[in-house]
């Protein structure tokens, strides 16, 4: 029996036995693993901690209007081939010095860039080589399948690479190469192959004030306590069955880690027990109060940020001094009315808005509390948009985007990468006849050496990097710069 044979048979009877138990963990614990069957993985001791914070945004964020040139040859080509609906003034652009800007939702980010805490990475997409327009026309280097597919291009951003035929994400390679396995992917945005590993799935996690724990197996009433020592005795027992033995490890720490983060899960804004389990629960409030009404987290992707900002705080309960979580904010699909009444309003603008305000609350958070230097956001989504608008005041679906990678150790007030030359049927679009020339950027930095650079900061060793990040080694530019050391 392979690896993976072994892993489906273990799911298999995991969910036979929930199905008659009916003792489950809510939330999608999703701590299945084969730590069990396996020798321990060898990885690198690393010192202090270190948190990689994934913020997916899912349908393809429309990247050339959250980030817009402001030098006024460059902006001119932006605003002729974007207008008349599409185009965002310059002069409310957010100033990221003097050659680009934030779309104008974006404000809240403001702050953060004055404090060198934003790096902006321009044209990243998934690529197996680097890829000419010429050879990318005639086919004589590889290029990604199923280009401009939601569901393909998710995987290669989550894969990491067009080339990784496998069923995990770079995420959990990640994880368990530098963290070791045992200590999964934390994700607040449901469990997407990002975390996955060959032996773990993700750790997924309720919003806050959900409940994180062993469904009908809490409280003091006398007969869900007895059951409970029952299936903890069950649980300690050994077995002969070498599928039996693991499953009951896992059990044990499934147990456990509800024990642990259920009181952390929980907490909301101004919980009164909250200062107890979460330290730095009044700095995480206070940096959030500008997305908080009646105590409560006002966004989707604020909640997701506000459950990683306790966990941050509340590490030494959380455990683990390398930790990679996931966040996901939806609705980034334009095709029609993406603006509104002029395109500083409208669905993309709303979503910007959301996304940076939580953002700013974040990266306040941390460095509230004194976690600003080892904590590290980036954004990824599934493609760009077409830099051209279509008939319906939307964008269509693309290949090369922007993204923000925000944090204490990044090395803002600066960009990486290289803006395309915004010239349709140009070098950097994919187009040369009359009717395909919408601007679909070919990625001038790929997916892998974006996240290399990214891991190289959270502890991973150029081994390491080949090994989660196959496709790098095509590449001779194996860092973009944007992190420190």
């Amino acid at each position: 029996m392979n690896e993976n044979q072994l892993h489906e048979r273990l799911l298999m009877n995991r969910r036979r036995w929930m199905q008659h138990s009916g003792a489950t963990l809510a939330g999608a614990l999703g701590a299945t693993s084969l730590s069990a069957l396996m020798p321990a993985t060898a990885h690198a001791q690393v010192g202090g901690y270190k948190a990689l914070v994934c913020l997916f945004l899912y349908g393809g964020n429309d990247g050339f209007n959250m980030i817009v040139p402001r030098d006024l040859t460059r902006y001119n080509q932006y605003a002729g081939i974007r207008l008349p609906r599409m185009s965002l003034a310059r002069s409310g652009l957010v100033a990221m010095g003097t050659d680009y800007g934030l779309h104008p939702a974006m404000g809240a980010l403001a702050s953060v860039w004055a404090d060198n805490g934003l790096a902006p990475v321009f044209n990243v997409g998934p690529l197996a080589v680097p890829l000419s327009k010429a050879e990318y026309r005639n086919r004589t280097r590889p290029r990604p399948d199923n280009l401009y597919s939601h569901s393909d291009q998710q995987l290669l951003w989550e894969a990491g690479g067009p080339s990784v035929i496998s069923r995990t994400g770079w995420g959990g390679r990640a994880a368990a190469a530098v963290s070791g396995n045992g200590q999964p992917v934390i994700s607040v945005g449901g469990n997407g192959r990002f975390g996955l590993s060959a032996l773990e799935v993700p750790l997924v996690l309720p919003g806050p004030g959900g409940t994180f724990g062993v469904q009908g197996l809490t409280g003091t009433w006398a007969p869900t306590v007895a059951r409970r020592n029952a299936l903890n005795t069950l649980y300690a027992a050994s077995h002969e069955s070498v599928l039996r033995e693991s499953f009951a490890s896992q059990q044990r720490g499934a147990f456990d880690m509800a024990d642990r983060l259920g009181s952390v899960v929980a907490v909301q804004p101004n919980s009164s027990n909250g200062p107890e389990v979460v330290p730095g629960l009044a700095l995480i409030n206070a940096a959030f109060l500008p997305v908080t009404t009646n105590n409560r987290i006002n966004t989707g992707i604020g909640r997701q940020l506000f459950q990683i900002a306790k966990l941050v705080a509340a590490r030494d309960t959380v455990q683990g001094n390398r930790k990679i979580f996931f966040a996901q904010q939806g609705g980034y699909d334009t095709h029609g009315d993406q603006v509104g009444a002029s395109a500083e309003e409208g669905q993309h603008a709303n979503l910007l808005r959301q996304l940076a305000d939580a953002m700013a609350c974040f990266y306040n958070a941390m460095r509230a509390i004194g976690m600003g230097d080892n904590v590290t956001l980036f954004t990824q989504s599934d493609f760009g948009r077409t830099f051209k608008p279509n008939n319906s005041n939307g964008t269509d679906h693309a290949w090369g985007n922007n993204q923000l990678v925000m944090g204490g150790a990044v090395n803002g007030g600066a960009t990486y990468g290289v803006f395309p030359s915004l010239v349709l049927g140009g070098p950097d679009d994919v187009g040369q006849n009359n009717w395909e020339l919408h601007g679909r950027w070919i990625p001038t930095s790929s997916v892998d050496q974006y996240a290399a650079t990214l891991l190289r900061w959270f502890g991973a060793s150029e081994g390491q990097l080949n090994t989660v990040l196959p496709n790098l080694l095509n590449f001779d530019n194996r860092n973009l710069g944007f992190m420190s050391a």
